[in-house]
């Protein structure tokens, strides 16, 4: 049977890239005072961020958990957030700094996106989680353990 888990992960890198966007946009327009800013910081993590995140959802494929029970899934998915969060942000920061030319705004933008950005990452992993997109293999699977 064919792959397509990159499908599913360019599926999920331009959802998420959504979301995140429209989130960094509003957290530093409020946080610069400048929707200009705001938008350019937006429109450049939309190139920096779906290539990020696309060879992160690669590295993840690739992370097998022995188990896969409901318990093992919701670790998966906290830990895969805070490395995301990770990386995600300091991408932020360094994007915040070089287009405001404030690196105490990239600080800011930054530290307010930790929150924001891991509740919503995880809430659009479970979502994914439930789909079985560009997963030809997980239902056959299920039903046979």
């Amino acid at each position: 049977m064919k792959d397509n888990s990159q499908k599913r992960h360019i599926a999920k890198t331009i959802t998420w890239r959504f979301i995140g966007t429209i989130d960094t946009i509003l957290l530093s327009w409020v946080i610069t005072g400048n929707p200009y800013i705001a938008l350019k910081i937006g429109g450049a993590e939309v190139i920096t961020k779906m290539l990020l995140y696309y060879l992160h959802e690669r590295i993840w494929f690739k992370i097998n958990f022995s188990e896969s029970s409901r318990e093992v899934s919701r670790l998966r998915h906290f830990l895969k957030s805070v490395s995301w969060r990770v990386v995600g942000t300091v991408d932020t920061m360094l994007l915040t700094w070089v287009i405001s030319g404030n690196p105490l705004l990239g600080l800011k933008v930054g530290l307010v996106e930790v929150v924001t950005k891991m509740l919503l990452y995880y809430m659009h992993e479970r979502v994914w989680y439930k789909l079985d997109y560009g997963l030809n293999h997980r239902r056959q699977q299920t039903k046979s353990i």
